[in-house]
């Protein structure tokens, strides 16, 4: 199939792998950032097995950044999140949510600090460089934001450790889980971090000039190939088996952080006035009235993801939806990310869910599924 074969217009945007990736077997692509996202390399069952008991390479270039830099950077930055940033180190990435004035969230991406007034956020899916601009023209601080040309791949999986050695050498196995690096490959201008969108070991790679895309990937793909790393996409069964959150279906603008169970993403003690902060204030004293579960769902295995919410009812009686459900063939049962009434999200509570295929009973579980601890990635 010919690169050109896809396309809704040149809106969308073609990331600098974009044409490694159909050259590698991708047959299909969702938009994400306004950019393409390769989302099928045939069976995803098979693609979750290569994740979790190899490697995959992902071009995950639509986790776009929102470059901010400038005297006023890191007073800014805090501006924008409940996470208390104080001791946010040089080379350190943290996990944390961007809040609007409601105490909703717009983002739930991952913070890097390049230097000290040198910040980089790697977005999920939402125009967080419009909302920082926006919230930096009456804020007084001196700042630049802009998007930079930065695009991540993500290497992820048990032998992503080896490929990388075979990448860059030994030093790199001492990069520990949640830094980064600045580094060159062949002369590719790179920063690589320990982090991903997986719950298995990995890393992204953060590819700082565009027109070396294909070159950048085909030298990983040889790196890896002894390893038995794959091209792959995203998996929605280790990354919901994880408990990890799909922005716009597990939480978006009406959600708030305490309705996730993130509470420890916010800190209210801080002195920065964080945009949110009397809000978030309020919901935490006044507690929420649903939150977010995990289910297991009883029925044949599902034949892939939910496309649209599915209801949840309780003896006849609306509680809630399910947001994020698959079929895991390592759980050999189907698991799904929800959110019900704070009345009913108790573990071992059943309730029914209207699937696609009809009602089906379903009982409140533990989340994450897999790995709670994140000992797998963290290693």
């Amino acid at each position: 199939m010919h690169p050109d074969d896809f396309g809704f217009g040149t809106q969308i945007r073609k990331s600098p792998f974009f044409d490694a990736t159909v050259r590698w077997g991708a047959t299909g692509f969702s938009v994400y950032n306004h950019m393409y996202i390769p989302r099928d390399f045939g069976d995803p069952e098979q693609n979750f097995w290569n994740l979790v008991n190899d490697a995959i390479l992902c071009d995950v270039a639509v986790e776009r950044q929102v470059e901010i830099t400038g005297p006023d950077a890191a007073t800014f930055v805090q501006l924008l999140t409940p996470r208390d940033l104080s001791n946010m180190a040089v080379g350190q990435c943290k996990y944390i949510l961007i809040t609007n004035a409601q105490g909703g969230i717009l983002n739930d991406p991952i913070l890097l600090r390049l230097a000290e007034n040198h910040f980089w956020i790697s977005l999920a899916d939402s125009d967080i460089l419009l909302w920082a601009q926006g919230v930096a023209v009456h804020s007084g601080l001196d700042v630049t934001i802009e998007e930079p040309d930065v695009s991540p791949l993500q290497l992820q999986g048990p032998k992503s450790g080896l490929i990388m050695q075979a990448l860059f050498g030994d030093e790199i196995l001492e990069l520990k889980y949640y830094w980064h690096r600045e580094l060159e490959l062949e002369g590719i201008p790179l920063l690589v971090s320990r982090t991903g969108w997986s719950s298995e070991l990995g890393y992204e790679i953060y590819l700082r000039d565009g027109t070396r895309g294909d070159a950048l990937w085909e030298l990983i793909m040889a790196a890896g190939m002894e390893f038995g790393l794959k091209p792959g996409h995203t998996s929605s069964i280790r990354r919901i088996e994880g408990g990890m959150l799909s922005y716009h279906a597990d939480a978006d603008i009406h959600t708030n952080p305490y309705e996730l169970g993130l509470d420890r993403l916010v800190n209210l003690d801080v002195e920065a006035e964080f945009i949110g902060k009397a809000a978030l204030r309020r919901i935490r004293e006044e507690g929420v009235s649903r939150k977010q579960i995990g289910l297991r769902i009883d029925c044949e295995p599902l034949t892939g993801p939910n496309t649209t919410f599915w209801a949840i009812t309780k003896d006849g009686t609306p509680i809630g939806k399910v947001t994020s459900a698959i079929y895991s063939p390592r759980l050999k049962c189907n698991i799904a990310i929800a959110m019900v009434s704070a009345d009913f999200a108790h573990v071992g509570i059943e309730v029914d869910v209207v699937t696609r295929s009809g009602p089906t009973r379903a009982v409140i579980v533990e989340r994450p599924f897999f790995d709670p601890k994140k000992s797998i990635a963290a290693a």
